[in-house]
């Protein structure tokens, strides 16, 4: 993608977006961060809450050793610097829903510093994101406005469930990017463990800050929208925004450094509250927490855990499968896609099961709603199926075929084929009587493949018609070309 094609045209000439991330991640973690009240989704309201999460007086917060180890492997698979003293601090403001009145955060000194990713875009081409940090943090309860008409309810259950917000450089200049960006971070994320990445329920999330300015000049002034969940509303909402501050710019206005929301009915924000700075939140260190002190010899240890991480994945799938680039993309963007094809692929013609996997399987998941965890279809089954073709035994056409039962549970792909006659025909001596039959009752076209050898697809076609699509196609067209010289 061109840096042109990035640009908004205005009324004034051409305007570039800038934009930077906060993307807030669950880690991965049964236990809260600072207390040993469980995590989980589904619970009845405030089942899940401790008297340190409910800040009653007395309590003191214990930091939970397993979400530091989680922050430090992500951090290493972001190849970010680990910083081995880090500090908490309270980060000051007041909701119904943050008993506490504050916020155990990091600020000035987060356990994880610069590092960076490397983001596919569509056509291939490639772009880095700076990473600025990476700081643990415990999340606010939740606020329920649509339980009584005259009152609001607090449910504090995922008060003090562990955070890790990672915050991106202002690198990205196109919303397409900020997806793109994302995506990639979620998958990294969702190999290292360290979060599940499922942003329907709110554990993966992020606050977007978008700012126009003509190409060159200084940033502009910026403006958060909170709480994306969704890659589709995080694309509308930034390119809405860039607009709105565009038409104020262009208008002579001046824009306003304030948080806002996306409202996805009407497809575009609206403020919420003008945005703080640091300042107004009064940060100092957590005086019941020490300060955070890191054995290089345990980060050492942690980095011997990292698994297999996606670009490592992907390079590895073209080496040894000759896997394209675009299909080694599309299958490691999900580990658990990634693992169902090499499970599947283990002695079988990788391209092929990789077309299987990314296609027909995944067209019959997504309009099913079902994740490839679930799928009804094993990767041993794909593999038999390949097998199948590889050998001979049935064509790509019948395999297709094949496959709609076996999504209907009619059994193995094997099964299928022996019981409803779907094995090609390859016998020589059967094709030839075909064939023989079809040149004799047709010398004209047996004449035109001579002048044409393209021709030949006819008579191709027709002993596929006699063989009721069962006739194998690279036999067909050997005899065919030595009976008609072509």
């Amino acid at each position: 993608m061109s840096e042109t094609s990035k640009l908004i045209e205005g009324r004034t000439g051409p305007w570039e977006i800038v934009l930077g991330l906060e993307v807030h991640a669950q880690v991965a973690s049964r236990a809260k961060l600072f207390s040993g009240a469980a995590v989980g989704f589904g619970a009845g309201p405030n089942e899940q809450v401790s008297l340190v999460d409910a800040a009653m007086p007395g309590m003191l917060p214990v930091i939970n050793r397993y979400c530091v180890e989680q922050a430090v492997k992500t951090g290493l698979g972001l190849k970010a610097q680990i910083n081995l003293k880090s500090r908490f601090d309270r980060k000051n403001y007041f909701y119904p829903d943050l008993p506490q009145g504050y916020q155990i955060s990091q600020y000035q000194h987060p356990i994880v510093g610069e590092g960076e990713v490397v983001v596919e875009r569509d056509d291939g081409t490639t772009f880095t994101v700076g990473i600025e940090r990476l700081h643990l943090e415990q999340d606010a309860g939740k606020s329920l406005h649509d339980q009584d008409p005259n009152a609001t309810y607090v449910d504090l259950n995922r008060a003090g469930t562990p955070l890790m917000e990672i915050v991106s450089k202002p690198d990205m200049r196109a919303a397409d990017e900020a997806v793109a960006y994302v995506k990639k971070l979620r998958t990294i994320l969702i190999y290292i463990g360290s979060c599940d990445g499922d942003m329907e329920k709110g554990n993966l999330r992020a606050d977007v800050n978008v700012s126009v300015r003509k190409p060159g000049a200084p940033f502009g002034t910026r403006c958060e929208i909170k709480n994306m969940n969704s890659f589709r509303f995080m694309q509308q909402a930034i390119e809405y925004e860039a607009r709105r501050q565009i038409e104020i710019l262009e208008d002579g206005g001046k824009v306003a450094q304030e948080t806002r929301l996306f409202d996805p009915g009407r497809g575009e924000t609206r403020s919420m509250r003008s945005k703080e700075e640091a300042d107004d939140y009064r940060y100092f260190p957590d005086p019941d927490l020490l300060p955070l002190e890191l054995d290089p010899a345990w980060v050492k240890r942690i980095e011997q855990t990292l698994p297999e991480l996606p670009d490592a994945k992907k390079a590895r799938f073209q080496a040894q499968y000759g896997l394209s680039a675009y299909d080694a993309g599309v299958l490691i963007a999900e580990q658990a896609r990634a693992d169902f094809f090499e499970a599947a692929a283990k002695g079988r013609d990788a391209k092929l099961v990789a077309n299987w996997v990314t296609n027909d399987l995944a067209a019959k998941l997504s309009a099913g709603g079902v994740e490839i965890e679930n799928s009804p279809i094993f990767p041993a089954a794909v593999a038999e199926l390949v097998q199948l073709i590889e050998d001979g035994v049935i064509s790509s056409k019948i395999a297709k075929d094949v496959f709609e039962r076996m999504w209907l549970g009619e059994g193995s792909a094997s099964a299928i084929v022996e019981r409803q006659g779907l094995r090609q025909v390859s016998d020589s001596g059967a094709l030839e009587a075909i064939i023989d039959r079809l040149i004799a009752a047709n010398p004209g076209q047996a004449a035109a493949v001579k002048a044409k050898p393209q021709a030949i697809g006819w008579f191709v076609g027709q002993v596929m018609r006699e063989t009721g699509g069962k006739a194998n196609p690279a036999a067909v067209n050997q005899l065919l070309r030595g009976k008609l010289g072509a």
